[in-house]
């Protein structure tokens, strides 16, 4: 996806509403809480919202109400607390609430719904955490009818291989996984085109939007799995859709601080860009690292999503503080456009994009940043 150079005029307003007006090169919008700047972009570019052709706004009162693209996805990730929580973080508790006003079209979990991963845990243990899940988290999603799209994290479902042999290590964990999600999986409301490995790995179309969500709860996605992915990114669905997203919990870069090791990415990375590439895929939704990061390698744009829950983490090559992150993208579909506005939701406030690092280097290459151009007051 190509992005023309544009220069984007920011102006603050005070309550008169929101009004915007261009002229040559120079677009102007007026929010609360915001402030000019001047900012160019370039390929791959995430650009101000004041470029979506729409007038429509919609946010929680008090927050940042971005103007809606053709389709609007949030995003949350790893909303989990200590392992063998059934409750969860304040921050949690008070977003889900709030993602309904935010209007969107598609909900997307990028993992790590629950605290699992210790053997200890018991088919008990492991099934009062999804009834906390049911009752904190999907029960509001579901009665506000949002569809939802999830992966697998390394705490739900963990499909890591004992040394020896083909048995999960916590296979436990991926039975009461599937046991909650095959019970639950008409409540998504999206339209599956493959479903018969569902919640592992799956793939549905919304909105002309091709989605393939792939088993990375573990370093390692199987072979099988990738001949799959492959055929199903091939697909004629897949490619008459006006836009592909791939969605799992590790990313294919480190890019955050304790996160930065073999096991917390995954292997084969120039292989599974290559492959991504190879089908345009546009974008890749990743969880696990804990840091909100929107980022970008050759022609692939890499959407790290922030922790929601405990232990919100701190970039590499960065001195910012962690922060619990919800993203919104708003995309353009006849542009292939996508626009994000991410919200520190201890705070309420937008992250300034400005302050990330512009490129961050990790153990198996690095990542660029999006030179987005929304700043916030």
């Amino acid at each position: 996806m190509k992005f023309n150079r544009r220069h984007f005029l920011i102006s603050l307003s005070s309550g008169l509403g929101l009004a915007f007006y261009s002229c040559k090169n120079l677009q102007q919008i007026q929010t609360t809480n915001v402030k000019e700047i001047d900012s160019k972009t370039t390929t791959n570019s995430t650009v101000s919202s004041s470029a979506i052709p729409t007038s429509s706004v919609s946010a929680p009162k008090g927050m940042f109400a971005p103007k809606r693209g053709d389709v609007r996805l949030v995003v949350i990730s790893d909303l989990n607390s200590s392992y063998g929580s059934t409750t969860y973080q304040t921050q949690v508790e008070k977003t889900i609430p709030l993602i309904p006003e935010l209007q969107p079209d598609l909900l997307l979990c990028a993992g790590d719904m629950i605290a699992g991963q210790k053997l200890s845990l018991t088919e008990k243990n492991i099934q009062a955490m999804w009834d906390g899940f049911d009752r904190y988290i999907a029960t509001p999603l579901r009665q506000a009818k949002l569809p939802f799209g999830i992966t697998m994290g390394n705490h739900d479902a963990s499909g890591y291989f004992k040394k020896y042999g083909d048995e999960y290590v916590y296979k436990k964990e991926r039975r009461q996984a599937q046991n909650y999600w095959r019970k639950h999986q008409n409540d998504l409301n999206i339209s599956f085109l493959e479903a018969d490995r569902f919640p592992f790995y799956y793939s549905f179309i919304h909105q002309e939007i091709f989605y393939l969500i792939w088993d990375a709860s573990t370093f390692d996605i199987p072979t099988q799995q990738l001949e799959w992915a492959e055929k199903s990114l091939g697909s004629n669905q897949a490619q008459i859709a006006k836009m592909r997203i791939v969605m799992g919990h590790l990313p294919l870069y480190a890019v955050a601080v304790g996160r930065n090791k073999f096991g917390d990415v995954l292997t084969k990375t120039e292989k599974l860009q290559n492959l991504l590439e190879k089908y345009n895929v546009h974008l890749y939704i990743s969880g696990h690292h804990h840091a909100y990061f929107p980022g970008y390698k050759g022609n692939l744009k890499l959407l790290y999503t922030g922790a929601l829950g405990s232990g919100p983490r701190v970039l590499l090559n960065s001195n910012l503080p962690p922060r619990n992150t919800l993203t919104v993208l708003d995309i353009n579909k006849e542009q292939n456009k996508i626009f994000y506005t991410t919200y520190d939701m201890k705070t309420m406030t937008v992250v300034n994009p400005q302050e990330l690092p512009e490129k961050i280097t990790g153990l198996n290459g690095f990542v660029l940043r999006e030179p987005e151009v929304v700043l916030p007051s």
